[in-house]
């Protein structure tokens, strides 16, 4: 690229600072201020193209990933009758759900790496020691959350088991991704659509995030889920979501008992338009006006620039502040949470009360 300059010459870009500096030098009676000068340096320097600001962060969180051995161990389902709700954690944003007597992994990801970018801890139990899979639940395409080998898997582990793939639930525009990996039956659910599934009543929710796994393919949907087993125990899974007015339609709605809500990626603020931090997935926590937190999305891939021991502690802290400390639950890899499921839905109570809520959420806000 050419510039003018006084006298009519051209000089190429790297040499706009020098031209710069000889025409101040004739035109400035004083020195200009330090500043000032960093400045014009910046705004006459060619800038980097966004794409390669991106590469170099990317090629970062790559880097780091592999700076350290896995950590974690495997763990096994717990025994839990059907009379009771189940919530293992598998990492990430994965889990079993044991509930109505019936199996459900959602968004399960089993890979050691996501093309370039590895895990930093195990998967919570080995995909062989896993019980049959009854349903699959899909939240969105992206890849730490649609793992296409993991799902190949998981739908031919249970075919080998009994004979019979799962059924697999998606969000409207992802079929095509989940096609051809051997399941009995593909579902697209678009949001607050409801689906009838081995005795469980599954629906749809919105979120705020975006859905394409590339670049080009946006008309792909996310969302989360609530499983409602229709005695009483009812999970609801976010998926990936910023903060939104939707948890308190999602919570006045279909009132779930258990929210698996996700913690990571909120840093740099930026991501926090698609990402919720730990006060704000306390604040979703108390909008959904459900009886148990069980945080989600931390500490398996690195996805954020916080640190990855950041999210449980801010988390912990802001139930701490709140007095809500035992209605939250962090657990590890391979730990299961069980829980009984009420044998009737009951009027608001304890942490559900409308009066209580509506403080506690006042409070969750305050320094949002």
């Amino acid at each position: 690229m050419r510039i003018p300059v006084q006298g009519g010459a051209e000089l190429h870009a790297s040499s706009k600072f020098r031209a710069w500096r000889a025409m101040s030098e004739e035109s400035a009676p004083h020195p200009m201020p330090v500043r000032q000068h960093q400045h014009c340096v910046k705004t006459l320097l060619p800038r980097k193209p966004i794409w390669t600001w991106k590469l170099q962060q990317l090629t970062r969180l790559v880097r780091e990933s592999h700076a350290q051995p896995m950590s974690g161990t495997h763990g096994l389902p717990a025994a839990v009758s059907p009379h009771e709700v189940g919530v293992m954690f598998l990492g990430h944003s994965s889990f079993l759900l044991q509930i109505g007597g019936v199996n459900v992994l959602v968004d399960p990801v089993f890979a050691t790496r996501l093309i370039v970018l590895r895990r930093q801890r195990r998967p919570g139990v080995r995909i062989e020691d896993l019980p049959p899979i009854d349903v699959v639940l899909i939240t969105h395409a992206h890849m730490d959350h649609l793992n296409k080998p993991t799902l190949r898997r998981v739908a031919r582990r249970t075919r080998q088991l009994t004979g019979t793939a799962p059924v697999v639930i998606v969000p409207s525009g992802v079929a095509d991704l989940v096609s051809r990996l051997g399941f009995a039956r593909v579902e697209e659910l678009a949001w607050w659509q409801t689906i009838e599934v081995s005795g469980l009543t599954i629906t749809a929710t919105p979120a705020k995030h975006w859905g394409a796994r590339m670049f080009r393919d946006t008309h792909r949907g996310f969302g989360g889920y609530v499983v409602d087993d229709r005695a009483g125990g009812r999970v609801y899974h976010s998926g990936d979501t910023a903060w939104f007015d939707g948890f308190a339609e999602i919570g006045q709605r279909l009132r779930p008992q258990i929210a698996l809500l996700p913690i990571g990626a909120y840093f740099p603020d930026s991501y926090r338009h698609v990402h919720t931090s730990p006060e704000e997935a306390v604040r979703g926590f108390v909008a959904l006006g459900a009886e148990t937190m069980i945080p989600m999305h931390f500490g398996t891939f690195r996805l954020g620039r916080e640190p990855m021991e950041e999210p449980p502690v801010r988390l912990l802290a802001e139930a701490d502040r709140l007095g809500i400390r035992n209605l939250v639950r962090v657990l590890a890899e391979g730990e299961t949470a069980v829980f009984r499921a009420p044998t009737e839905i009951s009027p608001p109570t304890g942490a559900q009360s409308k009066a209580k809520q509506t403080d506690l959420f006042a409070a969750a806000s305050k320094d949002l």
